[in-house]
């Protein structure tokens, strides 16, 4: 209990309803300015919550921040809503993930409605955010690559997830390949070293944490029954971001080729919009998965938006709710090292699998195509612009290609 305390600093001095809006506040202003994708988000959540107010030591940040990247789901938002749990409980998870999320929603809802409007997908700065998009996933692979696969084996596991992802292009490749990842990472890793694990003081109860970790997987087992016979319908909304959330390993950029097999197989998006919606994405600040919103939007309007935001993101924050009570003891666990570790390896070549199809093969099109991909590359990796000011420059690319 005294870890609790320490953990919330100021709730009982302001009262709940003052640190509720003081985390909506705080959560608002990062969800209008933090550009730059999960890493970068990271950066921002730890220069506001954690150096600027205190709100968590810095050896608990580092806690939960390894909690959320190994959990599925949008790492970022995670830590979002871990924060807020901790500081101001259930409902300060909640604030502080709307607060995170809501500016970029409303954003993509604005765009997909302009989209549908006007009949533009076909506009060369259309083609230009495709273009965008196959920059910015190499970029996320290079990094993740150096990152997740320094050796050979962890190589091999990443190609061998590539071949499978293109050669059997179902959701259910996916899973089978991370689980069988994970399986081999147990093998091969199950002596990784656990030194220097610290606790992460724990807000939620066990028997709470048990209840989110059920609820979780009874959902995932039971939406797909329960989904209507029309194939637009609120319930096959529902479970088909439901499910791309839950199997996410890796950060936002992977659920890419979840989403592409839950919406364009389907007819609710055809793969233009897909992409052009992909490039938007990166325009926008806060987490990559509110590219949901945009494909609710195209698919059902503004009820689709608001299905689809719930449900991608409602695994996250069961998950994490689910996970905290349990995570000091799991972290010990050189064998659940391991497994993650394989999981993160395989993560790699989906990535991979997805930046060739759908977004090399249908964004390179032509030399200048790729000679624009070259030219943001650069932008991203070597120059460091800010990704908006990438997106910018490849929507105005497009337009000189198309004239």
């Amino acid at each position: 209990m005294q870890a609790e305390k320490q953990a919330v600093p100021g709730e009982h001095r302001k009262g709940k309803a003052g640190a509720l809006l003081e985390i909506l506040f705080v959560s608002a202003q990062l969800g209008l300015t933090s550009f730059g994708g999960p890493v970068a988000h990271l950066g921002y959540f730890h220069n506001e919550y954690i150096r600027r107010r205190r709100w968590m030591d810095e050896r608990s940040y580092a806690d939960l921040v390894a909690l959320c990247q190994f959990l599925p789901g949008p790492a970022s938002s995670q830590v979002g809503i871990g924060i807020g749990m901790v500081r101001a409980g259930w409902l300060g998870g909640i604030v502080a993930w709307l607060g995170f999320t809501l500016p970029s929603v409303l954003a993509l809802v604005a765009f997909a409605f302009l989209l549908q409007g006007y009949d533009i997908a076909g506009a060369g700065w259309i083609h230009g955010l495709k273009i965008v998009a196959v920059a910015i996933v190499a970029q996320a692979i290079l990094g993740m690559g150096q990152k997740l696969t320094p050796d050979r084996e962890r190589i091999a596991i990443a190609v061998i997830a590539t071949g499978v992802t293109l050669s059997w292009q179902t959701g259910y490749s996916q899973i089978l390949t991370i689980a069988v990842a994970g399986i081999a990472g147990l093998w091969l890793y199950r002596h990784s070293s656990t030194e220097n694990v610290t606790n992460l003081p724990i807000p939620i109860r066990r028997s709470s944490g048990i209840v989110c970790l059920a609820l979780f997987g009874v959902l995932l087992i039971v939406l797909p029954f329960l989904r209507g016979t029309a194939e637009a319908g609120g319930m096959a909304i529902f479970d088909s971001f439901y499910r791309s959330g839950a199997l996410v390993f890796g950060g936002g950029h992977v659920v890419l080729p979840l989403l592409e097999q839950e919406v364009v197989p389907t007819g609710w998006v055809s793969q233009a919009d897909f992409l052009a919606g992909y490039g938007a994405t990166q325009a926008v600040p806060g987490p990559l998965f509110t590219f949901a919103a945009y494909l609710g939007a195209m698919t059902a309007g503004v009820p689709g938006a608001i299905v689809a935001t719930l449900a991608i993101f409602l695994p996250a924050f069961l998950l994490v709710a689910g996970a905290l009570p349990f995570w000091n003891s799991l972290r010990r666990s050189p064998r659940m090292q391991g497994a993650l570790t394989g999981i993160n390896a395989a993560v790699v070549g989906i990535l991979l699998a997805a930046w060739y199809d759908p977004l090399w093969t249908t964004a390179i099109l032509a030399p200048l195509d790729f000679a624009l991909a070259v030219i943001l590359f650069v932008m991203l990796v070597f120059w460091k612009l800010p990704p908006w000011v990438v997106v910018v420059a490849g929507a105005a690319g497009g337009m000189v290609i198309g004239w």
